[in-house]
């Protein structure tokens, strides 16, 4: 091993006569593995976030969808039309009606969708969500409720319910009643769940009155972030009537507000470490005060300027080192574990942290990525080894003579 390696190592390991530059270099450590472990959590939990929403709520609400007017009649032409675009993966009808939902006296807003069960399993995930019958076993009247209505309401699967919806040609005309027992609840522990109820396309047309029109077509999109440029396309060879609504009108402001807020706490985040890191400038310096007359000596037994900064470069390298290690190591526990553990802090106080009434997901997810976990490495590193330059500078401008004249 090279010089500057075996001094570093041990001026690293050594103890040190005077204990505040210990408890200063144990500080800069400690900080740089809370904001190496705490920034690949949160990372992780913005990823989660992320995650959920392309997978749950864009999972069992449109992607995109075309509209007309006055219903879609011949929607098996225009649906298969659709899917021959190339980044349209697949299109399947609904009629989608706005009412009320009552129980025993609870009443609630729900949006019912009418899907076709034959197709809905190409353009959604909903299948996945359902306790109960699942959409190919629904019958004449049976009902899927989401589980916040059906909490709401005091709902559970067996009991009858009444949905009421407004006329869609005139708002003096008596609404729209009918009777559904529910068959099954739709749980995606996202905002969803507090307003979706699904029944079969035939029921929802026999409701709104449509025959076999149906409200739009639904889309599932191979790039998400295509789909307004999907929609653009299709509108071109539409008729007059015809319009489109894609996912982000609905949910694109969320998914915005997900990505600020990832990028301004992973901004503080990285403050934190970097002031976490220039700690080590503090530690060092006066790790250079501490050894001045070694550094002295060494000097005077022929190191050159080099070799004395190559050794606080080391020294500072491995604090730098240890404590992105240890951070690492801390957040990748954290970030697999994040989620049970406030699952776990959540039934052990009684108290639900994320509520799907305010929040868009009921829970805390995580999404790990190692390329996260490599970016953070990298940067913590770097500037550990750049917070170790000026007093790896400072060590090798000092003056043997000065040093050793006060040196007892």
């Amino acid at each position: 091993m090279s010089l500057p390696w075996v001094i570093g190592l041990r001026y690293t390991a050594s103890k040190r006569r005077n204990q505040l530059v210990s408890f200063i270099s144990l500080l800069s450590m400690l900080g740089l593995v809370m904001g190496v472990a705490l920034l690949l959590i949160v990372l992780s939990v913005m990823n989660g976030f992320d995650r959920e929403l392309r997978e749950r709520i864009l999972g069992v609400m449109p992607q995109a969808t075309v509209f007309h007017r006055q219903g879609i009649t011949d929607w098996r032409t225009h649906a298969q039309a659709f899917s021959q675009h190339p980044d349209v993966l697949a299109a399947a009808p609904f009629v989608q009606l706005q009412g009320l939902a009552s129980k025993a006296g609870q009443v609630t807003p729900v949006s019912l969708y009418g899907v076709d069960a034959s197709l809905e399993h190409r353009v959604s995930r909903l299948d996945e969500f359902i306790t109960g019958k699942t959409l190919r076993q629904l019958s004449a009247g049976d009902l899927l409720l989401g589980a916040g209505v059906a909490r709401q309401l005091g709902a559970n699967v067996g009991d009858s319910l009444t949905f009421v919806a407004p006329s869609r040609e005139d708002a003096s005309a008596m609404p729209a009643v009918a009777t559904f027992i529910v068959a099954g609840i739709i749980r995606t522990r996202t905002e969803v769940d507090n307003g979706l109820a699904v029944v079969r396309l035939v029921d929802a047309q026999q409701v709104a009155d449509l025959g076999e029109a149906v409200t739009g077509i639904r889309l599932k999109i191979a790039d998400l972030f295509n789909s307004r440029q999907v929609l653009r396309d299709l509108m071109a060879n539409l008729s007059y009537g015809f319009y489109g609504s894609d996912w982000t009108r609905s949910h694109g402001n969320l998914f915005q507000a997900v990505q600020m807020s990832r990028k301004l706490v992973g901004l503080l985040l990285f403050l934190i470490i970097a002031i976490a890191a220039f700690n080590v400038v503090s530690t060092l310096v006066m790790v250079v005060v501490d050894k001045q007359g070694q550094i002295a000596i060494l000097q005077t037994l022929g190191a050159s300027r080099a070799t004395i900064m190559g050794i606080f470069v080391v020294q500072g390298g491995l604090i730098g080192l240890v404590g992105t290690g240890v951070g690492l190591a801390l957040g990748v526990l954290g970030a697999h574990y994040v989620t049970d553990a406030v699952a776990a802090l959540e039934s052990a106080l009684g108290i639900h942290f994320l509520a799907s009434d305010v929040y868009p997901v009921s829970y805390l997810p995580s999404d790990f990525r190692w390329s996260d976990c490599l970016e953070i490495g990298l940067v913590a590193l770097s500037m550990s080894l750049v917070a170790t330059l000026y007093p790896a500078w400072r060590a090798a401008r000092v003056q043997p003579a000065d040093a050793l004249r006060y040196d007892r």
